[in-house]
């Protein structure tokens, strides 16, 4: 079953919109997927590895090569996690409840990004938080440079890579306006912008 909309069969997904356009224009790719996060399999990894090829003749050629670095390297992949969603996704019950599970989680990381942006706006920052909402998926790189983010875990105690990625699945209803408002004070540009930050309930490790 293709991804892609304009194909057979597709299923229309937004995450799935670089590899369509990879293959629309005719440019073929190896996709590594990882199946672990939205099924709770972290110990047992779950996942695919696709290789798109421009005939059968292709396809078979590059089996045959997958065949000899897989043996090489583990001979036979782990089946558990196999296993384990293999009764989820062959029961049309179960793979209904999996299935609103997902988009729940999903509606939820796309609220928390909203409202991050509208907290933002309420502590009056100047800068274009449009990225926040326009990136998708649990991870979101906040544009802050690692001497902003030194500054705001020494200040705010709110811990992030030092790129300025953060989990969205980490901040929730109750640490998104401290989170918005620690952000805004690392990067105010005015220091008389700066409000006295609130002490956090707790640290945020996003």
């Amino acid at each position: 079953m293709s991804l892609c909309p304009n194909r057979p069969g597709a299923i229309t997904r937004k995450d799935a919109w670089a590899v369509c356009h990879f293959i629309e224009q005719d440019i073929n790719v190896c996709l590594c997927q990882s199946y672990a996060k939205n099924r709770g399999l972290y110990g047992e990894r779950v996942g695919a590895f696709t290789v798109v090829c421009k005939d059968a003749d292709e396809a078979k050629k590059v089996e045959s090569q997958l065949k000899i670095l897989i043996c090489s390297m583990y001979s036979n992949p782990p089946i558990n996690g196999a296993r384990i969603a293999s009764p989820v996704l062959n029961s049309p019950d179960l793979r209904k409840q999996w299935l609103q599970e997902v988009k729940g989680m999903a509606h939820r990381i796309i609220s928390m990004r909203t409202q991050m942006v509208s907290n933002f706006k309420q502590e009056g920052s100047s800068h274009n938080w449009q990225h926040t909402t326009e990136q998708i998926g649990m991870f979101c790189l906040t544009g802050l440079n690692p001497e902003q983010v030194e500054q705001l875990t020494k200040e705010c105690s709110v811990y992030m890579t030092k790129d300025g990625r953060i989990s969205v699945a980490g901040v929730t209803s109750g640490n998104v306006g401290y989170l918005a408002h620690a952000i805004h004070q690392v990067t105010s540009d005015f220091p008389d912008e700066r409000k006295q930050r609130p002490p956090p309930c707790r640290p945020l490790l996003l």
